[in-house]
Parts: C-alpha cells; sequence; structure tokens
C-alpha cells in the first residue's frame, strides 16, 4: 500500500470524529522547533582558551566523529535538518562564538564573532536561538557565577550576559524573526547551605542589571531556565523554579521549563497549563530525564505526547517557544539529532489528531468513560500514516529511510574525522 493510499485510509478514520488531518498538517508546518547546536560536539564549543566541560554537565560516550569545526558543525547540522520534515530553528551557546584564532573572553563577546553563524541562517532560511555561557569558565569553577559572594566575579557575568542579550538582538535583527535568550547558570552548593536567601539575593541583583536595557521583543525575547538539583549542587541551587517563575512573572520575562530540571516524580506537562494564564510566553527545553538530569534523546514517550497534548488543546502554540536539549555521545550525533527533532514533531502531530473538543465536553459532562475509551482508543489510530504522509509532502525520508543517509554521511564524512585525529597523534 503507498503512502497516499495509507493516508486516505487514515484520513477516513480520523474524519469520524472530525479531525481534519489536512488542517493538522497545514498547522504543523507552521511550528518551529529549536535545535541545539551543542549535541553536534558534546558541548565543546571553539574557544581558543577552551575549558573543561562543568557546571555539573556531563556526556557519556566516545562515538566517531564530533564537529570539530564550526564548519563541520554547521554540516552536520544541515544533513540533520534535511531529514526533519518543516523549517525550524538553531539553538547555540556563546561558546560557539568564531574569533579567527584570537582569545576573546566571554565578556568582551560581540556579533562580529557569529557573523558566520548569521550568514548561515540566512541561506538555511532560519532563526537563531541563543544562550549565554556561564559554565566551563575559571571564572565558574568555584560553581558560582552570577550569585557569587565575590563582586568581580558577578560583575564578569553580568557583562557576559548583557553581550549576550546584544547579540541576540543582532540575530532577531538580521534574521527577521526574535531570537530566543535563555539564562541557565549551575549556581549551587553541594551540601547544605547556612543562607539560601543572599546568594538568590545576588542573583536577583545581577539579573536586574543584566535587563537594565530595554531591548526591542521584535528582536529580543528574554528567558530564564530553573533546575532542582545538580552535579555539585545536589543540596541547594540559587536559580530554583519558585525563584525564575516569580522573577519571570515579576519582570515580565519568559519562563522556561526543562523536562529535565525538576523532581522525577514532577511533570512539565501539568505546568503548562497553569503557567499559560499567568504568562504571554513560556519556553521549553525538551529532554528525557533516566532517573536525573541525564539529557537523553527525546523518544515518543508519554510525557512527550502530554507536552504536546497541553500546547495545542489550549491553543497555545503560538505562545509556546518549543526548543530541544539533549547530548549524547554513544550514537551517531546527526542521528541524535534526527530522532530526536522527529519525535518532537510526531508528539505535536498526534496532538493535533485529537478530538479535543470533544473530550472536554464529555470532562464537563463527567462522562470520564467516554474519555477515558477515547483516549485509549486514540492511541492506536493511524497517527503513522499520517506522518509518513507529512514527511513525504515535506519532502523527507518517509519512515526509518532517513538512517540510510546518516550511515552513508558516516562512512563518506564522520569516520573521516576520527582517522585524521588519528594519524596527527
Amino acid at each position: 500500500m503507498t503512502v497516499e493510499q495509507s493516508y486516505a485510509l487514515a484520513k477516513e478514520a480520523y474524519g469520524k470524529w472530525d479531525v481534519d488531518t489536512d488542517a493538522a498538517l497545514e498547522i504543523l508546518k507552521t511550528i518551529p522547533v529549536s535545535i541545539h547546536c551543542w549535541q553536534g560536539d558534546d558541548i565543546g564549543g571553539f574557544e581558543v582558551n577552551k575549558s573543561e566541560l562543568s557546571g555539573g554537565i556531563d556526556v557519556t560516550g566516545n562515538y566517531p566523529g564530533k564537529a570539530r569545526t564550526p564548519e563541520e558543525l554547521r554540516a552536520d547540522l544541515e544533513l540533520a535538518m534535511s531529514l526533519i520534515p518543516g523549517r525550524h530553528r538553531v539553538n547555540l551557546h556563546a561558546l560557539y562564538a568564531e574569533t579567527n584564532g584570537q582569545v576573546v573572553d566571554r565578556d568582551e563577546l560581540e556579533p562580529v564573532h557569529f557573523k558566520n553563524w548569521v550568514e548561515w541562517a540566512k541561506t538555511q532560511q532560519i532563526g537563531l536561538d541563543f544562550n549565554p555561557t556561564l559554565f566551563s569558565h575559571p571564572k565558574a569553577e568555584d560553581g558560582l557565577t552570577l550569585a557569587s559572594p565575590d563582586a568581580t566575579v558577578r560583575e564578569f557575568w553580568i557583562e557576559h550576559c548583557v553581550k549576550c542579550r546584544k547579540i541576540a538582538e543582532y540575530f532577531g535583527k538580521a534574521l527577521g524573526t526574535p531570537s530566543l535568550m535563555n539564562i541557565w547558570i549551575p549556581d549551587g552548593y553541594k551540601d547544605i547551605p547556612a543562607d539560601r536567601l543572599t546568594p538568590r539575593k545576588r542573583l536577583k541583583d545581577s539579573l536586574d542589571a543584566i535587563y537594565a536595557e530595554e531591548i526591542s521583543g521584535k528582536y529580543l525575547i528574554d528567558a530564564v531556565e530553573s533546575k532542582v538539583f545538580g552535579i555539585g549542587s545536589e543540596s541547594y541551587v540559587v536559580g530554583s523554579h519558585e525563584f525564575y517563575m516569580s522573577y519571570a512573572l515579576t519582570n515580565k520575562k519568559t519562563y522556561l521549563m526543562d523536562t529535565g530540571h525538576y523532581h522525577p516524580t514532577e511533570t512539565v506537562s501539568n505546568k503548562i497549563s497553569s503557567m499559560l494564564l499567568f504568562s504571554d510566553k513560556l519556553a521549553l527545553h525538551v529532554s528525557r530525564p533516566v532517573r536525573w538530569d541525564s539529557d537523553h534523546v527525546v523518544i515518543l514517550d508519554d510525557e512527550l505526547k502530554e507536552i504536546a497534548i497541553e500546547i495545542v488543546r489550549n491553543d497555545a502554540l503560538d505562545k509556546v517557544a518549543i526548543g530541544l536539549d539533549f547530548f549524547d555521545a554513544s550514537i551517531n550525533r546527526v542521528a541524535a539529532w534526527t530522532i530526536g527533532t522527529r519525535n518532537m514533531i510526531k508528539a505535536l502531530l498526534y496532538a493535533l489528531l485529537m478530538p479535543h473538543d470533544l473530550l472536554k465536553r464529555y470532562q464537563d459532562e463527567r462522562n470520564y468513560t467516554a474519555r477515558l475509551a477515547l483516549l485509549e482508543e486514540f492511541k492506536t489510530y493511524p497517527f503513522g500514516a499520517v506522518w509518513d504522509q507529512y514527511c513525504a509532502k515535506m519532502n523527507v525520508p518517509v519512515g526509518e529511510k532517513w538512517l540510510a543517509e546518516v550511515e552513508k554521511y558516516e562512512r563518506e564524512e564522520l569516520f573521516k574525522r576520527t582517522q585524521e585525529v588519528l594519524s596527527v597523534d
């Protein structure tokens, strides 16, 4: 049976519930996902004075072929995006600056150091998002940055974030789409603190200084990201959920929720509706925590589908900025991007193919039997046939056919990188 024939049957099945599959695919085309660049090189970046990875972040595995240069990273991203239906975005960290071999510390970064990224984004017709990098640096070795008791350290990181806002504004102006700039810091303590309040006051004051200059939302979206704990901050994190949620709501900033940054029994999907009642904009970093904030590649599990359902059924597609944040060095990195991003899009399509109005009506009528029955039956509806149709219409490989292209690229390009390293050694 052809893709078209399977789709025709699926369209008829969904149509019985007044679900318009054609309309769902048209909506899906308009939803961008921000693809994180750091999966491609294990969060290494391109700084001349590169430091060891720190900040409670760890990347495990040594699969051959990680990107070593900006050109290799962009080539890898291009291949991944050619296998992912739709037009999306790329998310950069400050340590991916290109300084032409010059040592440029993070408080000295300027838009010119990201000019190549902007020119590349123009060729790809995509937007860029951004993050200051407050880890993997000598001034973050003790695990404290914007909340440090050392005023010199705080001022360094404040200036870094100020410079990053100007870089993100440059992205927005150059590419015609606002850049979301998200601040995450590793600050916290391994053991029980003697003072929880003062570090948070220092963080608040630092954020106030960073955001002192008004920048148009036409070019820049400011976001802040919380975390429950990390390696080296097991007992106390300065930028907790309550801190950043309160700061964002009070100061009209966007609150970003990372799916790995909460207690294992909490789900981000359950928080979305509450946040939407009080926020004009919400941002997500979608990852897959396994027992802790392990940043596994996103799979099409129940929580991913529930996140997408919460966004779709609450008419929040224009309010929620969806980004990804995972890094796995144990598998092909281009495949990791492709698997994770395609799964995020699959979850959105799954959500678009549900009769939400009917399900809400069942709930209001206390018809919980019909609600549960329909929710369960839709799990086995021919969603896959609609997904295949979308991929075919968007001219990307249908089903698992994309894997052959990644394997070919691995043989012809990625394995050469490892061989070149071995020959140098």
